[in-house]
């Protein structure tokens, strides 16, 4: 019999004969962070899973509308900590800007060629998994030289 290592706690166990691909051990943490690992690549890749997850997580937020509200009520302790943890993001500097999806809006497209992204790790507040990013032309064709209108002058 093959002996193998889970890739959880690294024990030794023994693979089931009927589960040759077998990587995780028996352990109950083990067998948490493998059903883990198949849900969050499940959620990924698979397009008919996540709208039943979508779809399933609405109807329990529809049947359950009051839930945080009530949540609140009954765990003052977890109020005190959200409202102490949002005053100290408060006392930040305010020069920080907040991304949101789809914010950015260019007046100019950038002309379609080969550009380099740089990740900037910012210390700003991001939402969803948002990339700050530095673009740098690697090799493109030149702009065209675009007028822009001024307001006040009639030519």
């Amino acid at each position: 019999m093959e002996i193998k290592h889970c890739v959880t706690c690294g024990q030794v166990f023994q693979p089931r004969p009927q589960v040759p691909q077998q990587c995780y051990c028996s352990a109950k943490e083990c067998q948490r962070e493998r059903r883990r690992r198949w849900q969050r690549d499940k959620l990924k890749h698979d397009p008919d899973y996540q709208d039943n997850q979508a779809r399933a997580q609405q109807a329990w937020s529809n049947r359950n509308s009051n839930y945080w509200r009530e949540y609140r009520e009954a765990h003052p302790e977890y109020v005190d900590r959200n409202r102490t943890q949002q005053r100290e993001r408060n006392q930040r500097p305010q020069n920080a800007a907040i991304a949101k999806m789809d914010v950015s809006i260019p007046v100019i497209p950038l002309p379609s060629g080969i550009y380099r992204l740089h990740l900037i790790v910012p210390n700003e507040i991001a939402k969803m998994d948002v990339w700050t990013v530095e673009i740098t032309a690697h090799a493109c064709q030149c702009v065209p030289h675009v007028e822009i209108a001024k307001r006040g002058r009639v030519p």
